[in-house]
């Protein structure tokens, strides 16, 4: 009768450590099905380089296309003003006077730098 006892609380012990185990594989699955989902997705994005100039006249700074059209992007983040970097974003059009000849004018709805 006693060794009975002890085998069922031995496997009720046993039970319990595997099934704790396979909790914490099937949360680190979950984890990295998220990691995959986050990433980015550049439809409807259009993709730019910020371009620094000290030149007078220009902008300081604007966002390339690689067709070379330039936009002025007026409320540009500081973290995004450093030359070279490439960029997703989603713009509007302004309806305003270009403040400088090379670039038109836009506002910046959302913007994310782009993998290097």
């Amino acid at each position: 009768m006693m060794k009975t006892r002890l085998l069922l609380l031995g496997t009720a012990v046993l039970v319990c450590i595997a099934s704790c185990k396979n909790t914490k594989e099937v949360a680190k699955d979950n984890t990295e099905e998220k990691v995959t989902e986050k990433a980015f997705d550049p439809t409807g994005y259009t993709s730019g380089t910020i371009v620094y100039s000290d030149k007078e006249g220009d902008c300081e700074y604007t966002i390339k296309l690689k067709d070379g059209l330039y936009y002025d992007p007026i409320n540009l983040e500081d973290s995004y003003k450093k030359d070279g970097m490439v960029v997703y974003f989603k713009f509007r059009g302004l309806r305003m006077m270009n403040r400088c000849n090379k670039a038109n004018p836009v506002s910046i709805d959302e913007m994310v730098k782009a993998k290097e």
